[in-house]
């Protein structure tokens, strides 16, 4: 098999539980599974980029609240059906809005261009490593019993979800809690990351198009990241395996 044709493997074993899609018959997911990257510390391309975001952010936040923009808000509304209060779990859009308007976070490489392109787009989207993966990623109603690797006053703990929480997880346990609230450090994005797998979660208002575009972006944008760049795509909604490759 190729290395497009492992990547797309990887994808197609991704799985949304029925219980998720309970919750929000309109979410859907578009997956990116990369490699060849180059990886490294923040650079100027990406500070270009996220200060185009902050602008972007802080235009959208002049005449409201962020809670009022549509996509924010279909998340909070998310959050409040599976039991998360929203002012105090925010969904990642929502966060990263918040803290556009005194500066988004510069981290490395990986994580500045895709922090940049959810505020851009007004989507969720979070960064893995998909080397430190074990198994495919799959979104399920947690039973509260799977391990998530984070940190607590500056030590590294192991914590567990709420029952019925929306989490991403693999094999070896939690990648993402509250749906897109918080990563684990064990898939986390470094310097060293030259494999990585890319989640953009969409609701309605957003629509399909709207979504592909973002994949699109994203997808070309990542290509500029090294010479030998394979990106691997595949769209997951209710009742639909529908998949697209590139």
């Amino acid at each position: 098999m190729s290395e497009q044709g492992m990547l797309q493997k990887f994808l197609d074993g991704g799985q949304v539980d029925a219980g998720v899609f309970a919750l929000r018959p309109d979410y859907r997911a578009s997956l990116l599974a990369v490699d060849g990257l180059v990886p490294g510390p923040s650079d100027q391309a990406g500070e270009e980029l996220l200060q185009e975001a902050e602008s972007a952010a802080r235009g959208l936040l002049a005449d409201r609240p962020v809670e009022r923009l549509p996509h924010v808000a279909a998340w909070r509304d998310a959050y409040q059906a599976f039991g998360a209060k929203p002012s105090r779990t925010r969904n990642s859009l929502e966060a990263l809005l918040r803290r556009s308007v005194s500066g988004l976070p510069r981290v490395n490489r990986l994580t500045d261009l895709y922090n940049a392109v959810s505020v851009l787009h007004q989507i969720p989207l979070g960064g893995e490593d998909l080397n430190r993966y074990t198994g495919a990623p799959r979104l399920v109603r947690a039973t509260g019993k799977e391990p998530f690797d984070t940190a607590a006053g500056g030590a590294a703990v192991i914590e567990h979800p709420e029952p019925g929480e929306v989490v991403w997880c693999d094999d070896a346990g939690v990648t993402c809690r509250r749906w897109n609230w918080r990563q684990a450090r064990r898939t986390q994005l470094g310097e060293d990351t030259t494999a990585a797998l890319f989640i953009l979660d969409a609701l309605e208002p957003m629509t399909d198009e709207a979504l592909h575009a973002v994949a699109e972006d994203l997808a070309a944008r990542l290509t500029l990241l090294g010479p030998d760049v394979r990106v691997a795509r595949r769209l997951i909604a209710a009742g639909t395996p529908a998949n697209e490759g590139d």
